[in-house]
């Protein structure tokens, strides 16, 4: 996650200094331009203008969100407020086991300009006069960085509060003092999750008259995707990885994916990745042709094909830690976004 440093010192102070609202007549034209740029089909509900920045606030795909921009006109990096059950599993789960007895005052999703996307959650403790936390997580919900308290710290206080003449309390702050000084944590059973899949024998059926056993040389995998689809991952007699994914709503087959080999990659693809990461490290991890099925329908429309891609790079000041970028392109070959996270548990990690 490159930058992120720099950015919680670049972020915060803008969001107490003064912002003052201006008319788009007052904003530059290479501001505008660098807007149509980023985004397309946008709606620009109010600019604001603090020293050295232009803010916009837009509404794009459905979503309010904010950019901001250099006097210069070049886009520093846009924000967008996010509910709190649509983050990762991870993140959420991260805070409630951390932080009792905080609350979250804010969530945003956040679009740098080198291509890194994270989520920023503000917290504060519940109560009057205490000063909003800072904590950075990357898009599969996995802290970064974080300006608050120390979570022993807090859950030590948390208990000590709500449970002074609690056996349980003081049994749970005996564990976090025994573990002070880099000791070993206290064993943990380890259970493991178990995840239903969610296919149906109708689903399954259907992917046995398209792919019998004679087509098939590994698999298949059954995963969860998003909610609502499911995917049998296999290898075909020729060595190909592919997918099946399905809507589980209504046991329809919904595409195929394909996933090509690098002598196979779109060189459209290729030639646009060097393009926009020149100078940088990257390797591309995957490439996959998704194809809809015939029958398959979006507003009585059959969608087009696209290509789902992850690179990946070392990212150094981290422990040369990798960090994946997920991009689309459409059937043209044009970029069409990032995501925000793996599309399921066999993506990349």
């Amino acid at each position: 996650m490159k930058k992120i440093v720099l950015l919680l010192l670049l972020v915060l102070p803008l969001m107490t200094m003064a912002q003052t609202k201006i008319k788009e007549t007052q904003v530059p034209k290479s501001v505008l331009n660098s807007l149509d740029r980023k985004y397309d089909s946008y709606k620009v509900k109010t600019w604001y203008r603090s020293p050295g920045q232009y803010v916009a606030e837009f509404v794009y795909d459905g979503q309010n969100g904010r950019a901001y921009f250099t006097h210069n006109g070049d886009w520093q990096y846009s924000t967008f407020p996010t509910k709190q059950e649509d983050c990762p599993t991870a993140m959420n789960r991260y805070f409630v086991d951390n932080y009792p007895g905080y609350r979250i005052r804010s969530i945003d999703y956040v679009e740098q300009m080198d291509g890194d996307v994270y989520y920023r959650m503000m917290i504060v403790k519940t109560g009057v006069g205490y000063d909003d936390n800072e904590l950075i997580f990357d898009p599969r919900g996995r802290l970064q960085k974080s300006n608050a308290p120390d979570p022993d710290a807090v859950k030590r206080e948390f208990y000590t509060l709500n449970n002074p003449d609690d056996d349980v309390a003081d049994e749970h702050l005996r564990n976090l003092k025994s573990n002070k000084g880099g000791k070993r944590p206290n064993p943990v059973e380890d259970v493991p999750e178990i995840i239903s899949i969610d296919t149906t024998s109708a689903i399954t059926g259907h992917f046995s008259k398209i792919c019998p056993p004679s087509k098939v040389v590994e698999g298949p995998e059954w995963v969860n995707r998003v909610p609502g689809l499911v995917v049998a991952y296999y290898i075909n007699r020729q060595g190909v990885e592919m997918e099946e994914v399905y809507d589980v709503a209504s046991d329809a087959h919904m595409m195929t994916g394909k996933v090509l080999d690098k002598n196979h990659y779109t060189a459209a693809i290729v030639k646009y990745l060097e393009q926009k990461y020149k100078g940088e490290s990257y390797k591309i991890e995957r490439m996959i042709v998704y194809t809809y099925d015939s029958k398959w329908r979006i507003d009585g429309k059959k969608p087009k094909p696209y290509t789902y891609v992850v690179i990946s790079q070392k990212v150094r000041g981290l422990g040369n830690k990798i960090k994946y970028t997920r991009m689309e392109f459409d059937s043209a070959n044009n970029f069409t976004g990032l995501l925000a996270q793996p599309i399921d548990k066999n993506d990349i990690q």
